[in-house]
C-alpha cells in the first residue's frame, strides 16, 4: 500500500491593534453598530484618497523582526483587483511585488522534536467588509465596519507535514504577536484567520502535489479537523485514479467536511499593479533599530527567567507565559506578596478553569494583581481558609472587587479562637458516636468526617488545622 506525505503551507491573516484603519481615520473597534465606522475612503467612494497609518508599518516591522525576517527598506502597495459585494472599491490595496518583510522563520517543537518553519513573506493589506446572509436566503446585507481594517498576511513556506506542526506554528505566531501588542489574535472574533494550503504526495517524492486552499477556519480544533479531512479526501481521489483539482474550499465544522467554493486563482488573475495613490515607503535603519529596541521579553526568555528567579517548574511557567497579560499579572502579584508558587497556582488552576467555563481568553482577565496579592495574604495569614478563598476568588474573577472588604462585609473571616471552637467540636463529637468509635478503633479517616461536620456547623469559617488539633485532643 502506498504511503503519502502531507505538505502544508499557511496564509495567516492578522488584524492589527491600531485604533484607526489602515488608510483612513475610522475606528477599528470590534462590535460597533453596523456601518457606523465608515467614511468615503473605506467605503470606496469615487475620488477618496488613502493616507497610510504609520502604526500599521511599525507593527508589521515588529512582527517581521520577531519572526526573523529581513525588512524590505523600500516597499510599496499594489492593487489586487477582484469583484465581490463586500469589496467596495472592486480592488484591495495589498503588497505583491515589494512586501515589507521577507525570508523569515519560526522555530517550533512537536513531540520533543524541533523544526524551523520558513516564512516566505509578510505583507500589509486592508480587510474587506462583511456579508450578512439572511437565513431564508432572500437577501445578503453588507457591513463595511471591517472594510479598511489593517491586516498583515504571514505567508509560510510549505514546510509543515501534520496538523500538530500547524497548530504548534500557529500557537507560536499567536503568542509572539500578542506579546508585541500588535493584535489580540482572537480567532473567534476573526482577528487571526488561517487559510490552509494542502497537498499530498507519495513518500519520497520531491514533486509537490496539486494543492487546495481551505477557508473558514476559526479555531485550532477546526484547523486540525480540516487538515485531516482534506488529506484523506485527496488520498481517496488519487487512489481512485482521478486528479486533485486546484481550488478554494470552504470548511463546515458542524458537518466536518468541506465543499468547493471556486477554482483557485493565481496572481495573474488579480491583475496586480502598483497603487497610483500611495507613494513608496522608505524604512530607515534607525526606525528598524528603534522598533527592535522596544521588543518585549518573549515567552521562551520569560520561562527561563521564571525557573531561575522564582523557582517554579517549567510546566507552570509554560502555562503562565502563554499569555503576556497573565504573565504580567503573575509578576506584579509576586512583587506585592512575595509568593510565586501561590500566585502561579491561582492562575494555573482556578483562573484557567473559570476562563474555560466562561469561554474567555487570558487577555480577558479583569482582576488586578493587587487584589490577587491581597487574597493570597488573607489565606496565608489564616484570616480565611482555602474554601472561603476560592469563594472570594470567584467573586473577584467576575468583578475585581477588593477581597479584604468583601471578607469583612460578608463575615467570612475564619474562627481561629480555640476556646470559641471547642464547644462546636464537642457538640459534633457528641452527635457522631459512630465516627468517634471508628477513630478510636484505629480508623484515621474517620476524623476527616468529624472535621467536615465541624466546618459545616461553622458555615465553613473555622480554621481546619485548629479543628483537627482540638478533635485529636478531645478524642
Amino acid at each position: 500500500m502506498k504511503q503519502y506525505e502531507t505538505v502544508i503551507g499557511l496564509e495567516v491573516h492578522v488584524e492589527l491593534a491600531t485604533k484607526t484603519k489602515i488608510f483612513c481615520g475610522c475606528s477599528t473597534r470590534f462590535g460597533g453598530e453596523v456601518n457606523t465606522h465608515t467614511c468615503p475612503v473605506c467605503t470606496g467612494m469615487p475620488g477618496a484618497l488613502p493616507v497610510l497609518n504609520k502604526k500599521v508599518v511599525e507593527y508589521a516591522i515588529a512582527v517581521g523582526l520577531a519572526t526573523n525576517c529581513e525588512i524590505n527598506r523600500n516597499c510599496r502597495f499594489d492593487r489586487k483587483n477582484y469583484f465581490y459585494p463586500d469589496n467596495p472599491q472592486d480592488y484591495q490595496i495589498s503588497q505583491l511585488y515589494e512586501p515589507v518583510c521577507l525570508n523569515g522563520h519560526v522555530d517550533i517543537t512537536v513531540n520533543g522534536t524541533g523544526k524551523s518553519v520558513g516564512i516566505h513573506e509578510i505583507h500589509m493589506e486592508e480587510d474587506a467588509g462583511k456579508l450578512i446572509h439572511e437565513e431564508n436566503g432572500s437577501m445578503s446585507l453588507i457591513d463595511f465596519n471591517r472594510s479598511g481594517v489593517p491586516l498583515i498576511e504571514i505567508v509560510s513556506e510549505p514546510d509543515m507535514r501534520s496538523a500538530e506542526e500547524v497548530i504548534s506554528y500557529l500557537e507560536k505566531l499567536r503568542t509572539t504577536i500578542q506579546y508585541l501588542g500588535a493584535s489580540d489574535c482572537k480567532l473567534q472574533e476573526g482577528s487571526m484567520r488561517a487559510d490552509v494550503n494542502l497537498s499530498v504526495r507519495e513518500e519520497g517524492s520531491l514533486v509537490l502535489g496539486t494543492r487546495t486552499e481551505m477557508k473558514n477556519l476559526n479555531s485550532f480544533k477546526a484547523i486540525s479537523r480540516a487538515i485531516d479531512a482534506e488529506r484523506n479526501r485527496q488520498i481517496r481521489i488519487i487512489e481512485s485514479g482521478k486528479r486533485v483539482v486546484q481550488e478554494t474550499r470552504r470548511w463546515d465544522d458542524n458537518k466536518e467536511e468541506s465543499y468547493s467554493m471556486r477554482s483557485k486563482e493565481d496572481a495573474q488573475d488579480y491583475r496586480y499593479f502598483p497603487d497610483p495613490d500611495l507613494p513608496g515607503i522608505f524604512i530607515s535603519q534607525e526606525w528598524i533599530d528603534a522598533i527592535k529596541a522596544d521588543e518585549p521579553e518573549f515567552k521562551t526568555a520569560k520561562m527561563a527567567r521564571y525557573a531561575k528567579e522564582y523557582g517554579i517548574p517549567e510546566s507552570d511557567a509554560d502555562i503562565i507565559t502563554d499569555s503576556r497579560h497573565m504573565a504580567d499579572i503573575f509578576e506584579e502579584t509576586v512583587k506585592l506578596c512575595g509568593q510565586p508558587k501561590k500566585a502561579a497556582n491561582w492562575l494555573m488552576v482556578d483562573t484557567i478553569r473559570l476562563l474555560k467555563e466562561n469561554s474567555m481568553d487570558p487577555e480577558d482577565i479583569r482582576f488586578s494583581p493587587e487584589n490577587l496579592a491581597k487574597l493570597i495574604k488573607l489565606n496565608m495569614s489564616g484570616t480565611i481558609n482555602s474554601s472561603v478563598a476560592k469563594e472570594v476568588f470567584e467573586k473577584m474573577f467576575d468583578g475585581d472587587m477588593d477581597p479584604e472588604s468583601y471578607v469583612k462585609e460578608h463575615g467570612l473571616a475564619q474562627e481561629n479562637d480555640e476556646d470559641a471552637l471547642k464547644a462546636t467540636v464537642q457538640k459534633v463529637i457528641d452527635e457522631n458516636p459512630r465516627s468517634v468509635e471508628d477513630y478510636r478503633n484505629g480508623k484515621e479517616k474517620a476524623i476527616g468526617f468529624l472535621v467536615g461536620q465541624t466546618m459545616k456547623a461553622m458555615q465553613g469559617k473555622a480554621n481546619p488545622g485548629i479543628v483537627n488539633k482540638i478533635l485529636k485532643e478531645l478524642l
